[in-house]
């Protein structure tokens, strides 16, 4: 795979918001034979857009248009595991909850608590969970409960600067937030209820040097990687085995350090269920690394993609 080609299709641009589109997130209840992929949009012009794609001929339709509820930019969407309800967090300081009633998106709950733009909201694996976090320095964790409540359990205070990002192991109940002040931080609930800084990630232990934009973590949940504006992504390991429980959690310890594929701030990135690293940048360029594993050196090496803009 090191020396060959992959190649990457533009299928369709699906158009209809009218200003930046911020995030998308994939309902993981679709993409079955007879369940078509659905995915979400959210943008600056206050709307969250459902996209469905078309059996017969494979073009993507938008199915539904969320709007006259977030009076300002959505920063974020999140399906819940089940596929039933979306979150979307908007710069308005809310977060909404939506729910798909026969095919129509309903708005079922707001939640209202945080000082000023949320910029993101991430369910737990159980759908148990929501976590949001704002530029007002916080992190909260509410519970969801009966008739479509929810209830603020936690509200975490760690973080010095505007936190960028909340993202939920895949596996248990231990949250990660990434911020402007440079590091990650990793929450855990102690067995009373109460939550607490488990472990800081930063410049010290071989983190970031600049604002952490992003976290991933891949299909086993042992392995996890960050992006920042210091033009790096960071890989990040954990014993497999101290991810069981979230009272006895081992620590993530930094792995490498990939640099000089992006020279501009690295916003976003995420790794497949394949093992494929995806990273976009301010350099308006996507990079895609795969790791390499000889039992001696753990690698990660760019793949080579031809990027193709013919549309069908």
């Amino acid at each position: 795979m090191e020396d060959g080609n992959m190649e990457l299709k533009e299928i369709q641009t699906l158009e209809g918001h009218s200003d930046r589109v911020w995030s998308l997130a994939w309902n993981p209840a679709t993409g079955t034979s007879n369940n078509p992929p659905v995915l979400a949009s959210c943008s600056g012009d206050k709307t969250v857009r459902i996209w469905e794609q078309t059996p017969s001929n494979g073009l993507w339709n938008c199915k539904a248009v969320l709007d006259e509820t977030h009076t300002r930019t959505v920063r974020s969407c999140a399906w819940s595991p089940c596929g039933k309800f979306l979150a979307t967090s908007s710069f308005d300081a809310t977060t909404a909850i939506w729910e798909n009633i026969g095919g129509d998106f309903e708005c079922v709950s707001t939640l209202e608590g945080h000082e000023n733009e949320v910029k993101s909201v991430s369910w737990n694996a159980s759908g148990s969970l929501l976590a949001t976090c704002s530029r007002d320095k916080t992190v909260w964790i509410w519970e969801v409960m009966p008739g479509n409540e929810f209830e603020c359990v936690s509200v975490l205070q760690g973080h010095t600067q505007d936190v960028k990002m909340v993202k939920w192991h895949p596996t248990m109940d231990v949250l990660f937030s990434c911020s402007y002040d440079n590091t990650v931080k990793v929450w855990a609930e102690d067995g009373t209820g109460d939550w607490h800084c488990a472990q800081t990630l930063g410049e010290s232990n071989n983190g970031h040097s600049s604002t952490v934009w992003a976290l991933a973590f891949n299909a086993e949940g042992n392995r996890m990687v960050t992006c920042s504006d210091d033009l790096t992504l960071k890989i990040w390991k954990t014993d497999d085995g101290g991810m069981e429980s979230s009272n006895d959690l081992a620590s993530w310890h930094h792995l490498c350090t990939l640099s000089g594929y992006h020279d501009r701030t690295i916003f976003s990135v995420h790794w497949s269920r394949e093992g494929i690293i995806a990273s976009g940048a301010a350099d308006d360029a996507l990079r895609f690394f795969v790791e390499s594993n000889d039992g001696l050196v753990f690698k990660i090496y760019i793949l080579k993609f031809i990027i193709s803009t013919s549309s069908i």
